[in-house]
């Protein structure tokens, strides 16, 4: 078993779990479920900003503890008045040490997409999402067939989340993609050896429609990688990582970003 399937055993118990402590019903009072939403799309596309997705992730399966203490006020104000254009929020608890109160807390201090980054495999947890605040869900296409794929995100859609599909090569893309589907995020790691690379990125900008947001997800580590995959094509970049191995992960992601603002108008010159 990889840690994919691993990891969506586990999130089948934990539904379950979730369901019978708190039913839809009660989701659907939250504060949050009859706000609007903010449009990720819209955001990654804005000129003065800079694509990217900053994302507070406190640990992997793949690199352990990355930071168990960043603040998640601090560091998502940070990340927005640095220039990135929405934030991702691991909520899964077992394995990257988020919950859904980090987005919450997130939400309560910004006004920009926030990406619910965890492993959606059931329609509870859309609802769930709207209720804690996000505005964009994940959907992995390695975890879900392409029934289920459709199933979630057209729900997504009617509560007017958007839906971010990660996929991690031509087959998952093909078979996936559909009209409910807003953004398309290709992963640099390959989930059975965890080996990063950008090149799995560049090697299928072309075959994803420009119906879609792309974005390159992962193994970012530099300002010059962002700036490869951006002429390539990619719209947005997913940074959690990179930021995150700094005690102060916004001044990391603001010195990326100004890094990549000083390489940019050195290629207009």
């Amino acid at each position: 078993m990889d840690i994919l399937q691993e990891i969506i055993a586990h999130k089948r118990t934990e539904v379950k779990e979730r369901k019978a402590l708190f039913p839809t019903k009660l989701l659907e009072q939250s504060l949050y479920y009859g706000s609007r939403t903010v449009s990720m799309k819209r955001y990654i596309l804005r000129k003065d900003k800079a694509g990217i997705i900053a994302e507070i992730k406190r640990k992997s399966p793949s690199k352990g503890t990355i930071n168990a203490h960043a603040a998640i006020e601090k560091t998502s104000i940070g990340y927005m008045q640095a220039g990135a254009s929405a934030l991702s929020i691991l909520t899964d608890t077992k394995y990257f040490g988020g919950k859904n109160e980090d987005l919450s807390t997130a939400r309560k201090f910004n006004f920009c997409p926030i990406l619910r980054k965890d492993f959606t495999i059931d329609e509870y947890q859309v609802v769930e999402a709207k209720s804690i605040g996000a505005d964009v869900i994940l959907l992995i296409a390695a975890a879900l067939d392409p029934k289920e794929i459709k199933s979630l995100a057209e729900l997504a859609k009617s509560l007017g989340l958007e839906t971010l599909l990660e996929v991690h090569n031509r087959e998952e893309l093909d078979r996936s993609v559909n009209q409910y589907i807003d953004l398309v995020g290709v992963n640099n790691r390959n989930l059975k050896t965890f080996e990063v690379s950008i090149q799995n990125s560049l090697n299928l900008v072309d075959a994803i429609s420009d119906d879609f947001v792309k974005v390159s997800e992962s193994g970012i580590d530099h300002p010059e990688a962002l700036l490869e995959l951006k002429n390539a094509g990619f719209q947005g970049f997913l940074i959690g990582g990179k930021f995150m191995q700094s005690g102060r992960p916004d001044k990391a992601c603001a010195r990326f970003i100004e890094a990549l603002s000083q390489l940019e108008n050195k290629a207009y010159v």
